[in-house]
C-alpha cells in the first residue's frame, strides 16, 4: 500500500493488517471493521515500526522525523491554556481580557465558550485540548457547561492546575465544593470587573499556577 491514495476512501469490513503503508496518504477515511494491526510506517531501508491505525501512523511517521513538528506539538503542550466560561454579555469581556492577559504572559489561550448545556461531544473535545493544556482558567460565574467540564477534567488529570474565577456578586456552584480537595486546583479567586482581575494577574495569579505546576511535576528545588 505504500504511496497509495487513499483519501476519503472507504476500507469496509476489509483485512489491510501487516501491510506496508509508508507515503500513503489517508485523510478522511471511512474505516468500519477493518483489521488495521501491524501496519508498517517505515520505508524497507529503515527500523521497521509498526502501529495499527492508518492515520495514527501518518502522524507517527511525522512526528519522528519532521522536528519542526515536534517543535511545534513541545510548543504546544507546554503553552496551552484552556479559558473555560460563557460568552453572554456579561461574562465576555472577562474571557477576552483573559485571553489578552495570557498573550502578553507568552502562552497560547483556547477559549470554550457554551451558552446552552455542553453535549456529550463538546464535553470529549474540551477534555482532549485539557490533556494538552499546561493549565485551565475556568470562570464559574454563571456556570452551565463549565461544571460538566471541570467534572471531565479535574478528577482525571492531576498534573494539570485548575483555577477557578468566580464574580464577587455570585455564588459558586453548589457541587464546586467537591474540586477543593484536589491538591491541583486552586484557591478560587474573586473579582469584582475585569480591570480588577487583571491587576496583577501575570504575578499573582500566573505566578501562583506556575508554582503549583512545580510541586505537581516534583521539579521544585
Amino acid at each position: 500500500m505504500s504511496y497509495a491514495n487513499l483519501v476519503e476512501a472507504e476500507l469496509l469490513r476489509a483485512d489491510i493488517s501487516e501491510s506496508v503503508i509508508y507515503g500513503i496518504s489517508a485523510w478522511g477515511l471511512i474505516v468500519r471493521d477493518t483489521n488495521q494491526t501491524n501496519l508498517v510506517i517505515t520505508p524497507a531501508n529503515e527500523p521497521r515500526i509498526t502501529v495499527d491505525n492508518l492515520e495514527v501512523g501518518q502522524f507517527i511517521y511525522l512526528l519522528l522525523h519532521n522536528e519542526k513538528v515536534r517543535q511545534v506539538i513541545d510548543s504546544v503542550t507546554s503553552k496551552l491554556v484552556l479559558v473555560l466560561g460563557r460568552f453572554t454579555k456579561e461574562r465576555k469581556p472577562v474571557l477576552d481580557a483573559i485571553r489578552e492577559e495570557l498573550r502578553k504572559s507568552n502562552y497560547l489561550p483556547v477559549i470554550f465558550d457554551f451558552d446552552k448545556p455542553a453535549n456529550r461531544d463538546l464535553t470529549e473535545t474540551v477534555s482532549i485540548l485539557a490533556h494538552i493544556a499546561r493549565f485551565v482558567v475556568a470562570d464559574i460565574t454563571d456556570a452551565r457547561s463549565v461544571p460538566q467540564e471541570l467534572d471531565r477534567i479535574v478528577p482525571a488529570l492531576p498534573s494539570v492546575p485548575v483555577q477557578p474565577l468566580l464574580a464577587s456578586t455570585a455564588v459558586e456552584y453548589g457541587m464546586f465544593e467537591h474540586f477543593k480537595r484536589y491538591p491541583w486546583v486552586m484557591e478560587l479567586r474573586r473579582y469584582d470587573d475585569a480591570q480588577s482581575l487583571l491587576a496583577g494577574f501575570a504575578k499573582n495569579i500566573i505566578s501562583s499556577i506556575e508554582e503549583r505546576l512545580l510541586d505537581l511535576r516534583g521539579e521544585k528545588g
